[in-house]
């Protein structure tokens, strides 16, 4: 009844319907006036498997993986978070369909089927991310899974460990 095939492709057709929103929110976002204590922004992923939604929040950060704040009166200086796209669903299901999908679909297919979702999720922001003049940032960029212990550095392509993006 499903296959990974095309479950990975529903969920690429998915995203790429909110790929302009995307887009316009990263093109507005990379014009902002970022605070200069700013050291790094990390675009972090929020997943909410039962719902098949995700949202994704950008957080400036300082090198000791704090957020940063800006607390003087130049209101057109950025720092804290930035939503940059809401709860959009990455895959639809009825409903009656959720038990079967859980219990043998993505268990037997599971963590196979995590990677190509991170990989989905990943090609489709980095893509996104480009097309919105990213590159043209000062700041290094991440892309990284809400509570994961890895990030993805959105100028070099490459995954990097936490331990190396705050050093």
């Amino acid at each position: 009844m499903f296959t990974v095939d095309q479950y990975i492709s529903s969920i690429k057709a998915n995203l790429e319907k909110h790929s302009d929103v995307l887009v316009a929110n990263l093109k507005n976002i990379f014009t902002y006036n970022f605070f200069s204590e700013i050291d790094l922004l990390d675009f972090t992923a929020f997943i909410e498997p039962t719902n098949f939604e995700i949202s994704i929040r950008m957080f400036s950060m300082d090198k000791e993986a704090n957020e940063v704040f800006y607390e003087g009166n130049d209101t057109t200086v950025l720092a804290g978070s930035v939503d940059v796209i809401p709860d959009i669903k990455y895959y639809q299901l009825n409903d009656n369909l959720l038990d079967d999908f859980i219990d043998n679909f993505y268990e037997e297919n599971y963590p196979a089927i995590s990677e190509l979702e991170q990989k989905a999720f990943i090609d489709w922001f980095s893509e996104n991310w480009k097309k919105s003049g990213g590159n043209i940032l000062n700041l290094p960029s991440f892309f990284v899974f809400h509570d994961d212990i890895k990030s993805y550095d959105l100028k070099s392509n490459q995954w990097v460990d936490d331990d190396d993006k705050w050093s």
